[in-house]
């Protein structure tokens, strides 16, 4: 069967995966996912209209944000987790009709799939494609642009409530976006402001995940990760989820087992109440896409929180787990309770029963822990040393990270840097460079980590202190954002760059397939958004603003 699939940076051609996903999505995995993204449309339908009348369920509002994270790029592959969900989201928006007396739906609010999965496969082409068709293509352009702003909000909701933090209006609008998705009346400049509204409710969605982190764990601090290991029985752990990792290292004490980050997971060990477990002890490998080469090599068991998963390789499949909503065909799944609370026994004797690393290893260490905080903490030494002339300029190089040849031009941009001027970094696009030795000015590393992609909300608070202090505007700070994207909150992200008003980003490798040649028109006329050329241009560039 043909899919249609064209959310990542990486998609086929540059134009959309219709054989295979190059993230290694089946297209059966495509479509029910597209399935449970129209009857998302539909449930948003009548909780929009429920809302209107004073009605606003918990349930309907959690599974919303999970449901959409879960169509987000490598997340879940497992397509027999899908025909649940789309059934679910229909049980719960016919519960919510229930409570609308004499109100009528029509579209993705009164559609029935079919009773099995290979139904529901069969069909979903037929009412939902992201084939552009139909509407406008402008317009078609900025409704796949908001909905997958949509998949980035819901997935940092989805982290932000296991912790806790929770906020309606996030829900509120993930409702609303999706029920305006069947909305014909909607042009241009109307899916224009729900784009960039998508943009302000992800700053919320951030902040309530910075809530939840910096709560249940301490805020960041300056700390130093080993990159070798020591002799013994080992865990690595992947994805975004403190809470997974928390539990787990606490299901690991005095266990005789080494506990490892991978990934995004790397700014966690800045964090105190993590910090504290000794048998916490350092980072092994780089960015998602490395999967490949680095999990086969790793002599322990391996842990999947949140998203980043891909297929397992050599003997990666027997020793790989996966939890939240993650998922891949035939590997164990480890499942919350009623109480969100998660066995991690078959990870643990998995670990036990591998080799483990045989002998200690120096690899040498990278700094993390440099959040809004700890940046903030020596704001004065950082205002005096731009003042003094000693730092030129802020450049903040991150996002995702991917395998594209061309996401050379990150390491090569960071290490062509003049030495007075200072690295922000966040989420997995800094492994191109995140070993690199670039000195300090002052006593101010050139390379800071701010965390996660999630942490971009970090980044946003030091820019707005910064402007704060030299009593000017973002966009007049010394001060040049150079982004790589890859999924979708990504996307979220860029929103909310654009909703703050954030001009001159510059974007790469490639732009979105999903943005039409008019919708790019607009950001450039608006925000002077551009894509990458060459380091050297563009340093020149940034450096002459």
């Amino acid at each position: 069967m043909e899919m249609f699939c064209y959310q990542c940076e990486q998609t086929a051609k540059g134009t959309g995966c219709t054989i295979q996903g190059v993230c290694g999505k089946e297209p059966e995995v495509a479509a029910l996912q597209d399935l449970l993204t129209y009857t998302l449309i539909g449930l948003g339908q009548v909780a929009h209209a429920a809302r209107a009348k004073g009605i606003v369920d918990s349930q309907v509002n959690r599974f919303t944000s999970e449901a959409l994270f879960s169509t987000l790029t490598n997340v879940d592959f497992d397509s027999d987790r899908f025909p649940p969900l789309i059934n679910q989201a229909v049980a719960l928006r016919e519960r919510l009709k229930a409570q609308l007396p004499g109100q009528s739906f029509s579209g993705a609010a009164a559609y029935t799939p079919p009773a099995d999965k290979a139904g529901m496969i069969a069909q979903a082409g037929q009412v939902f494609s992201f084939k552009a068709g139909g509407d406008n293509p402008d317009v078609t352009s900025l409704k796949h642009l908001t909905i997958f702003g949509l998949r980035g909000i819901a997935a940092y909701a989805d982290h932000a409530a296991i912790l806790g933090q929770e906020d309606d209006q996030v829900y509120a609008f993930l409702h609303q976006a999706l029920a305006a998705i069947q909305d014909q009346s909607l042009g241009v400049n109307d899916w224009v402001g729900i784009a960039l509204k998508a943009g302000e409710v992800n700053i919320r969605a951030m902040e309530l995940l910075d809530a939840g982190n910096t709560g249940a764990y301490g805020h960041p601090v300056p700390t130093k990760v080993p990159l070798g290991h020591k002799a013994g029985k080992a865990i690595l752990v992947s994805g975004h989820d403190l809470k997974d990792l928390a539990m787990l290292l606490e299901q690991t004490a005095g266990k005789g087992v080494y506990v490892y980050t991978h990934g995004e997971m790397l700014p966690t060990h800045g964090y105190p109440e993590l910090k504290k477990h000794p048998h916490f002890y350092g980072h092994y490998g780089t960015a998602w896409q490395n999967q490949g080469k680095e999990f086969p090599e790793f002599p322990g068991a391996i842990l999947m929180t949140t998203n980043c998963i891909q297929r397992p390789k050599g003997d990666t499949g027997d020793k790989i787990f996966t939890t939240g909503l993650v998922g891949w065909p035939g590997v164990p799944h480890i499942k919350a309770d009623a109480s969100g609370n998660k066995d991690f026994s078959p990870v643990i004797n998995k670990a036990l029963a591998l080799p483990g690393f045989a002998s200690d290893a120096d690899q040498g260490e990278v700094m993390v822990g440099f959040g809004r905080n700890a940046v903030l903490s020596v704001a004065g030494a950082v205002i005096d040393a731009v003042k003094s002339g000693a730092i030129k300029h802020f450049f903040l190089v991150g996002g995702c990270d991917g395998a594209k040849p061309g996401r050379s031009y990150y390491a090569d941009f960071v290490e062509k840097a003049p030495q007075d001027t200072v690295i922000l970094t966040l989420a997995c696009g800094k492994f191109r460079f995140f070993d690199k030795q670039l000195g300090d000015i002052g006593g101010i590393p050139r390379l800071l980590d701010i965390g996660q992609c999630n942490d971009a909300y970090s980044a946003v608070q030091i820019a707005l202190a910064l402007a704060g202090a030299f009593n000017c505007g973002v966009n007049d700070l010394p001060l040049s954002m150079i982004l790589s994207w890859y999924e979708q909150k990504a996307c979220a992200i860029l929103l909310s760059l654009l909703h703050l008003g954030i001009k001159d980003i510059r974007l790469g490798p490639s732009l979105p397939a999903f943005v039409s040649p008019n919708v790019l028109k607009v950001l450039v006329e608006n925000f002077n958004i551009m894509p990458i050329s060459t380091p050297e241009a563009d340093l020149a560039a940034c450096l002459g603003k």
